[in-house]
């Protein structure tokens, strides 16, 4: 698989965009289980850092900008410009992290 530029910045300094694709966006929604919920509780009470609500976060992170990517490569994109990543709790009792990615493919 093609491997693309990805940024959070507007512009690549010396590789102007030729052309601009459109927007482009990734979407992962992953729940949280009981045990890690325990442990990440624990883990408050106590101090620290919750390694696997981290681990979670990072897969979600990941899997959106891979499906954002993906999506770039299929519209022929150099590269993905002006990246935007959101996190949000859903659903019930906010016991979903959804993570959402943006930004505009270009050729370059």
């Amino acid at each position: 698989m093609t491997k693309l530029l990805i940024t959070t910045t507007p512009i690549i300094e010396g590789r102007p965009a030729t052309q601009y694709l459109g927007i482009v966006s990734g979407e992962t929604i992953i729940g949280a289980n009981i045990i890690k919920d325990f442990f990440a509780g624990v883990r408050d009470i106590i101090g620290g850092r919750s390694g696997s609500y981290e681990k979670v976060l990072r897969e979600a992170k990941e899997s959106s900008l891979k499906e954002m990517e993906e999506i770039a490569i299929a519209l022929g994109a150099d590269a993905i410009v002006g990246v935007d990543l959101d996190y949000e709790t859903v659903g019930p009792r906010g016991g979903m992290l959804m993570v959402t990615s943006s930004g505009t493919a270009v050729k370059l």
